[in-house]
């Protein structure tokens, strides 16, 4: 297993194993399941692999990219270039619980940008930092406990406000509930 040396965000060094390293059968075959839906060209399967590594490992690092290019017979830039054009996928970590606020019309009129604050502000998070996504991690908290972002839309613009934590829809999110719901999180 190579390990290398990396800087934390929050400037400690710690020793870090290349993701691909700590791989099981049971993931390589449940990749192998998921490329087997995409006879006609394996390509196809980039998006779903992605996923797939995403969910397994909370991002996707170089060890990653690179596997995920050759079991799809492309080169890593093929893959790469999906990590970082696509604002969900992460090249670093995000914290263990993602608040993701939906920010389009619906729950902008709503008050989705009220909603965003009322999570950073109860996360201990500076509510106007901002995230594009391009690979990065969303703001994170010092303790790596929390993240907060916006993302586009959920699909529930009947119920807005609305946000994802981490896999739950919380729909007709009322600002001043959200301390409350934070501290449960906790």
């Amino acid at each position: 297993m190579r390990t290398k040396e990396k800087q934390s965000n929050h400037g400690m060094i710690e020793m870090t194993t290349r993701q691909a390293d700590r791989l099981t059968p049971a993931f390589e075959a449940e990749a192998d399941e998921l490329v087997s839906h995409y006879p006609v060209s394996k390509r196809s399967a980039s998006l779903p692999l992605l996923h797939f590594w995403q969910n397994h490992f909370g991002f996707v690092d170089d060890s990653g990219v690179e596997w995920i290019a050759a079991k799809l017979d492309l080169t890593p830039i093929n893959i790469l270039e999906l990590v970082t054009f696509y604002p969900w996928f992460r090249r670093e970590a995000a914290g263990r619980t993602v608040i993701r606020v939906c920010r389009t019309l619906a729950c902008a009129m709503a008050g989705g940008y009220e909603v965003k604050e009322k999570f950073c502000e109860a996360v201990g998070l500076d509510p106007h930092s901002e995230h594009h996504g391009f690979g990065s991690a969303p703001p994170t908290t010092a303790d790596g406990k929390f993240s907060v972002e916006f993302v586009e839309c959920l699909a529930s613009c009947g119920s807005a406000p609305v946000a994802l934590i981490n896999d739950d829809l919380v729909e007709n999110i009322n600002a001043s509930d959200i301390p409350a719901l934070v501290e449960k999180l906790k």
